[in-house]
């Protein structure tokens, strides 16, 4: 309404997608349509040349050092995470007066978690997508706010399904943020969708168990595999011959140019 205040917000958020968001919700608080009282971020290995620490020092936004410091923020109307890492607990999530949500790079309910776009490939899923949704006390588990699905193509490499997922992250939030800001939304509550569309919850640690594969279960297998564990940036996979890790690294990634595989380049497999 014309005469209200602009609704205060708090961001946490790191990577590139979270320093694209903001970019989002800054064009809102220059425009004085919201007022961005703080912010929680750090610098990360998947930054751009720009990051949410740096937009925050350009456009004098403050930004703080710890959870510690949120609590002392004076009011909060709404609290949004995209990609922060840290787990919010009950006395983060009472300080906004509205609510508290967060961007999860994957479908809801089905990936809940952590490294949703291997377990996507190794499960043959045809569709992927990314969710805005209620934070609860739960990992990923609150209400469904706004959503955004797309195929997955055939024959996708994880990176490319880490791309496609950021590309449509950010084009969900812009969408979103001005509805969220108005309250305009409808929860769904996720256990509605769990018989339709199935729920996981994967952590983190799962991640050297997916790359070690097993090539008993045969070429397709092994072939699926290594495109679901092959991310620039980050160790390959690798089978375990006479008690020795082989590295698999794909033939897409030998001459690759950034130099992101820092690993011995021995490899069994070499799909199409």
């Amino acid at each position: 309404m014309v005469g209200d205040s602009p609704k205060k917000i708090f961001f946490m958020g790191r990577k590139l997608v979270a320093t694209e968001c903001f970019r989002s919700l800054l064009d809102l608080h220059i425009s004085g349509e919201v007022h961005i009282v703080g912010v929680l971020s750090s610098p990360h290995v998947l930054d751009g040349v720009e990051n949410v620490p740096s937009l925050c020092a350009e456009y004098e936004v403050p930004i703080l050092s710890s959870l510690d410091d949120f609590l002392k923020v004076d009011d909060v109307d709404i609290l949004i995470s995209v990609q922060f890492g840290e787990i919010l607990k009950r006395v983060h999530l009472e300080k906004a007066l509205e609510i508290n949500v967060n961007l999860h790079m994957a479908p809801l309910p089905e990936y809940r978690g952590c490294n949703q776009f291997s377990h996507a490939i190794l499960d043959g899923k045809k569709i992927f997508g990314t969710t805005l949704h209620v934070i609860d006390e739960q990992i990923d588990h609150g209400d469904i706010l706004f959503e955004k699905r797309f195929p997955i193509p055939e024959d996708c490499w994880v990176e490319e399904l880490y791309s496609m997922t950021l590309s449509a992250s950010i084009g969900l939030f812009r969408e979103s943020i001005r509805p969220l800001v108005a309250g305009e939304y409808r929860c769904v509550p996720q256990c509605e969708l769990i018989e339709e569309r199935g729920t996981s919850l994967h952590f983190r640690k799962e991640m050297n168990g997916l790359k070690n594969i097993d090539l008993s279960k045969g070429m397709e297998h092994a072939q699926t595999a290594l495109r679901a564990t092959s991310m620039p940036g980050f160790s390959p996979p690798f089978v375990e011959l006479n008690g020795e890790k082989v590295y698999l690294v794909a033939e897409r990634y030998v001459c690759n140019t950034r130099g992101l595989l820092c690993t011995p380049m021995k490899s069994s497999l070499k799909p199409s």
